[in-house]
């Protein structure tokens, strides 16, 4: 086992920036010793801001750094297929950030090259790694509030006055549905441990904003009559919440996927608030990513989820284009 997994980053994105390299830093197991952008400046810029080791100003010369284990890929969604198989091949395991890719079919793609290089591949899913989500889950399978009937999401806010932002490229993966509405659909898979087989999805497309979906509301259908429905923007006030409602109560989170961890549970036994900790989810991230390398434990969402994720926004954003009932295994 090494002591410390090797990190180097591809790109300056502001997540990155902001959140995923001060968790890897914050982490047990990593250390970011190497980030890379296009722009040598704007990487070595960067890299003095976050007192990273190393900075590159080409995405291959990072890669050939026989001294990297790991590459965390914040570029815009349509390189995130590329990027992973490039990583995957030059020997370094991948966290990438979600979206995991554009289609189902380019994350299957990202799999096989990674299961064939023997290298673990994470979707950048931060805050399914919170105690919290797993807690909840105990509390589903305890029955406190009975029956799951139906499970709400929301993922929404307003950044419309950036018209230059790459959310809004749509050939780039741009619009709510990549960008947010990916939240609560996977939240409600993990919640329910099915998968969904149909979406309806009423989508806003603005002109002003590259046609993307700046606004989206849709419902997944489970099995057993169990519904998501959800809503994500980009050009909305800010939401960022999830209730499961059981036959004989609910449970509901104000910050389901940023912000305050605390929850509601109206049970079957009278109503209470837990208040977990506040973690750096992004630490926990890449620390199941680090033992997961090193074969201490388990992923907790291994590259199939990822996939299967992919299936549902597929068929969310053939609804949403189509206006009509999509059945996912017709994907």
């Amino acid at each position: 086992m090494t002591d410390t997994l090797r990190w180097g980053v591809l790109g300056c994105a502001s997540i990155a920036m902001r959140a995923v390299i001060p968790g890897i830093q914050a982490s047990e197991t990593g250390e970011v010793a190497a980030i890379a952008s296009r722009d040598l400046l704007k990487a070595e810029e960067t890299a003095r801001k976050l007192h990273i080791p190393q900075a590159y100003g080409s995405y291959e010369e990072l890669l050939a750094n026989p001294d990297i284990d790991a590459i965390y890929i914040p570029l815009p969604n349509h390189l995130h297929m590329e990027w992973t198989i490039r990583a995957a091949e030059a020997g370094k395991h991948v966290l990438c950030e979600k979206p995991i890719a554009l289609t189902a079919d380019e994350a299957k793609r990202m799999a096989t090259a990674c299961r064939e290089a023997n290298v673990v591949l994470a979707e950048a899913f931060m805050y399914r790694h919170h105690p919290r989500y797993a807690r909840i889950r105990g509390i589903i399978a305890a029955g406190e509030i009975g029956e799951v009937r139906g499970i709400h999401g929301a993922f929404t806010f307003n950044n419309a006055g950036d018209a230059g932002n790459v959310r809004y490229k749509k050939e780039w993966g741009g619009g709510s549905i990549y960008d947010v509405g990916c939240y609560p659909i996977s939240a409600a898979r993990y919640m329910l441990g099915t998968e969904p087989v149909a979406a309806t999805v009423q989508a806003f497309f603005s002109p002003e904003h590259g046609d993307v979906d700046m606004m989206a509301s849709g419902l997944l259908e489970f099995p057993n009559g169990v519904g998501l429905t959800f809503d994500c923007a980009m050009w909305a006030a800010s939401r960022n919440t999830l209730e499961i409602l059981g036959s004989d109560g609910r449970i509901v989170l104000p910050s389901a996927f940023v912000g305050n961890p605390a929850f509601t549970v109206y049970g079957m036994n009278g109503t209470r608030e837990e208040t977990p900790p506040e973690l750096n989810t992004y630490a926990l991230q890449a620390d199941n990513l680090a033992r997961a390398v090193w074969g201490e434990e388990k992923q907790l969402f291994e590259p199939e989820d990822a996939v299967l994720n992919m299936k549902a926004i597929d068929a969310c954003l053939a609804s949403a284009r189509e206006r009509r009932r999509v059945a996912i295994h017709d994907m």
